[in-house]
């Protein structure tokens, strides 16, 4: 088994800055991967969902980790998206990605074409036993194939490579289900929300942390949430996540994800350029609505230089822009 530390702490899910002809920003993602290390982000995440992986060429994938890691100099480590459409190409990119220096890889389970409990486990036991490099499982069921409590745990069992899973669903109980029959078998294993609406719930509860698209806006927020929980702090850690979760639902709910969460870089200072999936004009419209109103409400974050938001403030923001957003 291996016997490095579990990964922990909040990881960003960077998103994929593009320039004006929807080409890779090379030079923009390394100054936006600077820009989170120094905000105090425990990782990196490049080709999750929120940095549209499987709107990317697998050369342009394998490019945008690439830059990541060299940028990154082992600051901190990287979690690396590394799902491909057939096991064959997945297997090569984990191999890619290994060699290159990250961490381990996030393996989204098969998409499109929705498998078994029994598909799911055949094809990343194929994976685990193949890679050269540790693997955690990537649960998001609104997307790809649900990854059940059973499978994760015989996985843990079977395959040393799987060190972790990522679980993007927000089921508090199925978590917990997942930390009390694996943490007894393996404490090198990992267990990390992606649903940032219950990361202190979930880290309560026992998880190591998360990967967490909000983190790419307000780092220091995230981050603080995290350290409060681990310093049992709990109450300021409460406070804290009902503070995010305002902001979250409003970046969530924008255009087509995650055109709200390149709002909210925006409002950061950083224009990440547009996605690449095309908008009607009103959802442009609503976007540029919306987008003055994260602004003000990151802005009074940011001029506060303290990780609390005002409550009132965010509560009276969010609710115009779900009612600009007919929401």
């Amino acid at each position: 088994m291996p016997t490095t530390a579990p990964i922990s702490g909040v990881l960003t899910p960077n998103i994929t800055p593009v320039d004006s002809a929807g080409r890779v920003d090379e030079g923009k993602l390394r100054g936006y991967v600077d820009w989170l290390i120094d905000k105090g982000v425990d990782g990196l995440y490049p080709n999750g969902s929120t940095g549209e992986f499987v709107r990317f060429t697998p050369e342009e994938r394998r490019r945008i980790v690439e830059i990541v890691v060299d940028q990154t100099a082992g600051r901190v480590p990287i979690l690396a998206g590394a799902a491909e459409a057939n096991v064959k190409e997945t297997i090569a990119a984990c191999d890619a990605y290994g060699a290159m220096g990250v961490r381990a890889v996030a393996i989204v389970a098969p998409f499109y074409y929705r498998l078994s409990d029994q598909g799911v486990y055949a094809y990343f036991r194929q994976i685990a036993q193949t890679v050269s490099v540790d693997v955690t499982l990537y649960n998001i069921p609104l997307f790809a194939s649900p990854i059940s409590v059973d499978t994760v745990v015989r996985l843990a069992s079977e395959c040393p490579r799987v060190i972790g899973i990522k679980d993007s669903s927000g089921d508090l109980p199925n978590m917990m289900r997942m930390i009390s029959q694996i943490r007894p078998l393996r404490e090198d294993f990992s267990f990390l929300t992606g649903w940032d609406a219950a990361l202190v719930p979930m880290l309560v509860a026992g998880a190591d942390g998360g990967t967490n698209a909000t983190s790419g806006v307000v780092p220091e927020l995230t981050h603080a949430i995290h350290r409060a929980v681990v310093g049992g702090d709990i109450d300021r850690a409460m406070k804290l996540q009902y503070q995010l979760l305002p902001l979250f639902d409003a970046m969530i709910s924008i255009g087509e994800f995650p055109e709200g969460f390149r709002a909210g870089a925006r409002s950061r200072g950083w224009d990440l350029g547009p996605g690449r999936v095309p908008l009607s004009d009103s959802q442009k419209d609503a976007v540029a609505a919306a987008q003055r109103q994260i602004d003000d409400l990151v802005r009074e974050f940011v001029e506060a230089d303290s990780p609390v938001m005002p409550h009132d403030t965010i509560d009276k923001i969010v609710q115009q822009v779900m009612s600009q957003l007919k929401i």
